[in-house]
């Protein structure tokens, strides 16, 4: 299995609970893939630095994650169709 991190952005504007549930339910995307996520971080809210989706914050959630391509592959397409979440981002981290 291949070493990812993976940062994603949720929409600010959302009540705290459907803010966290969208999170894991993003988290649970790679879990029924049978990745392993290793870490997983909430930074919180930020201010964006540049408006997205006509969104000034969002809560960042950062994950560290053991998976096959695949699963890599499922989880961006099932990210992309998520409107709570505003922008993601995957790097592939080399082996040391």
């Amino acid at each position: 299995m291949t070493k990812y991190e993976i940062m994603f952005i949720v929409k600010a504007t959302q009540e705290s609970s459907d803010i966290k549930k969208t999170a894991e339910n993003a988290k649970k995307i790679l879990v029924s893939e049978s990745a392993n996520v290793t870490e997983f971080k909430e930074l919180g809210e930020k201010k964006l630095a540049y408006p997205i989706k006509k969104e000034i914050n969002g809560y960042y959630y950062v994950l560290q994650v053991e998976a096959n391509k695949e699963a890599i592959t499922e989880f961006d397409r099932k990210v992309k169709l998520d409107e709570n979440i505003l922008r993601h981002l995957i790097i592939r981290l080399d082996e040391e």
